[in-house]
């Protein structure tokens, strides 16, 4: 076999739905409204409780609920494209085995390999941003961590590692390795709690929104001593563009699809559910936070609360400073949950070595890469600056929205009959939407992020062609034929 054709050698679409009932690596556990969970505690975070004030601060100004929808209208066309291939292939690995089954071998370990420590970085952003959330709650209580475990070096006098952000990713990889729906459950839990404190602070903050803070609703362009512009219909774009990070997620919970009940009808349900429940708190977030406070006051470290204790509620400032600790953590859950879902895949095709695609006897778990992962996330998070780990965090999963828009088109052209259990509307008009909003938000990204991931890249290809080519099950299938 050349190499060409053994690069591009992919997965059957027809073998894989015929392979979904014989699975059973995992044990099927998850419902539509765990599964949803997954994808709301993914979505809903950093963007609802920091994002939302800082870029109206920063760029948009009130209307920086147009910037959210904006990001919304992008997102929705890849969860349109991702929904479709959940209910086609509902099995686990996600943008990786679906560009496994459309794209072939080598494409499919790249997007893999990306996701992989996109998803990892995510989880150290997310657990070094709530690791400040909590430091600040400890010393509102009278607790004060030692100096030495504040945080990373870099980011103060003395700090030398971020004990809080390190125990938070090892708890929840210890979570994660016990049975998935005691997991699930207590996610299910903690964004039902976030999603409440989300509705406490839309039901209260009407009733103190003033109409003048809308006004401008679009503030007029200026431009900074820096050179850099703000504001203007060219802020809406460039805030667009920043919280359209906060909009994506839902991809985590079809990484669990060989873990739901009923993976063909529930994941595109989920998938749509938890975009749709998170894209209307965040517009109705902004329209509030702008409204009941001037959007030049909320660029502080906590805009929420800290506007509502400029309303005079201090105690409703606490209870969402509470909730935005407590609702925080689920955002880890599904990344992490994510994580290990690719890296088991990888894994069990061959790819990477057989002994991480061991599932636990007892909790029926893939702890082995949960396990690593949850080291290694401890020690980034534990010893990297937020900044440093930042800038890594979206050019695996915008590379990977490309993957999965293209590929819904071309199977569509391909293998018009297939079965499938929901079907993207206004194709290729959808994907292209995706696909446009992606390669404009690449564009948008810093030099130093390229090289990073170029480098990253590097490194795939050299574990790809020293082990994953000749080790992968379809190149020993292959083998096996001749």
């Amino acid at each position: 076999m050349s190499l060409l054709a053994r690069i591009l050698r992919h997965k059957s679409v027809e073998q894989l739905q015929a392979d979904v009932g014989k699975r059973s690596d995992f044990r099927r556990v998850l419902g539509l409204w765990q599964l949803t969970a997954i994808g709301i505690g993914g979505i809903i975070g950093v963007g609802v409780f920091v994002l939302a004030g800082h870029q109206a601060a920063e760029n948009a100004g009130p209307a920086v609920a147009l910037s959210f929808l904006i990001a919304g209208i992008a997102s929705a066309a890849a969860a349109l494209c991702y929904a479709e291939f959940a209910g086609m292939i509902p099995v686990t690995g996600s943008a990786y085995t679906y560009s496994y089954a459309t794209l072939g071998e080598l494409a499919a370990w790249l997007i893999g390999w990306d996701l992989l420590l996109e998803y990892a970085l995510i989880v150290a952003v997310v657990a070094i941003g709530w690791s400040g959330y909590v430091q600040v709650l400890l010393e509102g209580a009278g607790i004060a961590l030692p100096v030495w475990a504040q945080g990373a070096i870099g980011t103060g006098e003395g700090r030398v590692f971020n004990v809080i952000a390190a125990g938070v990713t090892l708890a929840v990889s210890a979570l994660l390795v016990f049975r998935t729906e005691w997991g699930a459950r207590f996610n299910t839990l903690i964004v039902a709690i976030k999603v409440l404190a989300v509705a406490l602070v839309i039901g209260i903050g009407v009733f103190y929104i003033d109409t003048a803070n809308w006004v401008p609703f679009v503030p007029e362009r200026v431009i900074g001593a820096d050179g850099v512009g703000h504001f203007g219909w060219g802020g809406i774009g460039t805030a667009a563009a920043v919280v359209f990070f906060a909009v994506f997620g839902y991809d985590t919970l079809t990484t669990a699809a060989e873990e739901s009940k009923n993976p063909q009808r529930d994941l595109p349900r989920a998938v749509l559910l938890s975009l749709g429940v998170s894209m209307v708190l965040y517009l109705a977030v902004s329209l509030v936070l702008t409204g009941i406070a001037h959007y030049s006051t909320l660029d502080g470290d906590a805009p929420v609360s800290d506007a509502f204790a400029a309303l005079g509620l201090p105690f409703i400032a606490k209870v969402i400073a509470f909730s935005a600790v407590v609702g925080i953590a689920s955002v880890l859950f599904a990344f992490m949950l994510g994580a290990a879902r690719i890296w088991f895949s990888l894994s069990r095709d061959g790819l990477l070595p057989g002994w991480f695609a061991k599932i636990h006897p007892r909790y029926g778990t893939p702890h082995r890469p949960t396990i690593v992962l949850g080291v290694f996330t401890a020690l980034v998070a534990g010893l990297l600056p937020i900044g440093e780990v930042a800038k890594l965090v979206n050019i695996g999963v915008l590379s990977a929205f490309i993957v999965i828009c293209a590929s819904v088109w071309v199977l569509r052209v391909r293998k018009p009959n297939l079965q499938r259990s929901f079907r993207t509307p206004w194709v290729p008009a959808i994907p292209l939407i995706g696909i446009g909003f992606s390669i404009w938000l690449l564009a948008e990204l810093q030099a130093i992020t390229w090289l990073i991931f170029l480098i990253w890249v590097s490194l795939g290809l050299v574990v790809y062609f020293c082990y994953g080519i000749r080790h992968s099950k379809l190149a020993q299938e292959s083998q096996g034929a001749g």
